[in-house]
């Protein structure tokens, strides 16, 4: 097996030079006209638009560690790729981000996507931490031999 073609970079997930961004979500068991926009998915409704999450809404609730794609609204990029990384106690897990990984490659793989880019999933409202969520996720991208070009991006806000 070839290596995997991984890097991590600091920035903004919303700004990567890729086919399909992971958006981190909440499992559609709250409606998100509901939710306070915060993290990826409030970047992703500023920058985007909501037309992504009215299309996630009408797949349902998400099972924990499971991965639904819906179009870019107004971000450049081909896809969105939403996995369903925290609990309904708003915590995630190993097991969850793991599973949020390896479903979401496979779902930009069936698409055929060349490149992704991930967030640490998890660290922020998913209550992980930073250092062990970025090893679960490099972790994971790493087990599945992946051919496709993948970013794990650090959020960190670009001064303008």
């Amino acid at each position: 097996m070839s290596p995997v073609d991984v890097t991590v970079v600091q920035g903004d997930l919303l700004d990567q030079r890729v086919d399909v961004i992971v958006n981190a979500w909440n499992r559609n068991i709250i409606p998100w006209w509901l939710l306070l926009p915060q993290g990826v998915s409030g970047a992703i409704k500023k920058r985007g638009g909501i037309g992504p999450f009215r299309e996630l809404a009408k797949h349902g609730p998400m099972p924990l560690g499971s991965a639904v794609m819906t179009g870019p609204g107004r971000l450049p990029h081909r896809a969105i790729i939403h996995v369903a990384g925290i609990s309904m106690l708003w915590r995630s897990s190993e097991k969850a981000i793991r599973d949020c990984v390896r479903n979401a490659l496979r779902v930009a793989m069936e698409a055929g996507f060349e490149s992704i880019a991930f967030p640490t999933i998890g660290a922020g409202t998913g209550g992980v931490g930073r250092e062990k969520a970025l090893g679960f996720v490099l972790g994971e991208i790493e087990r599945s031999g992946t051919p496709l070009r993948v970013l794990v991006v650090e959020y960190k806000p670009v001064k303008k």
